[in-house]
């Protein structure tokens, strides 16, 4: 799968990550409705290391259509309500 983190690029992933991706992302959207801002920043902080960890970055002239885009590391608790599905972040 190719995810975007917002002002960063590309990175691709195994499909096999999706579980422990979606772990943090549960994590994050619990933090989110109940206005934990500190716990949100760090499990957003987390997500996107994971991310970077996991993945392979792209060159950044590719242009893959994105399956995932992550909010950047310096996003509001507002700005990632808005980008949020009924699932999170990370479907499924």
């Amino acid at each position: 799968m190719i995810v975007r983190i917002m002002g960063e690029g590309q990175l691709r992933l195994a499909d096999s990550h999706h579980a422990e991706l979606n772990k943090l992302d549960d994590d994050l959207l619990e933090e989110m409705e109940a206005g934990d801002g500190p716990g949100f920043r760090s499990t957003l902080h987390a997500l996107l290391d994971k991310v970077r960890e996991l993945g392979d970055p792209l060159p950044d002239d590719a242009l893959e259509p994105s399956e995932l885009i992550l909010p950047a590391p310096d996003a509001t608790l507002d700005e990632v309500r808005k980008l949020l599905s009924d699932d999170g972040l990370i479907p499924g």
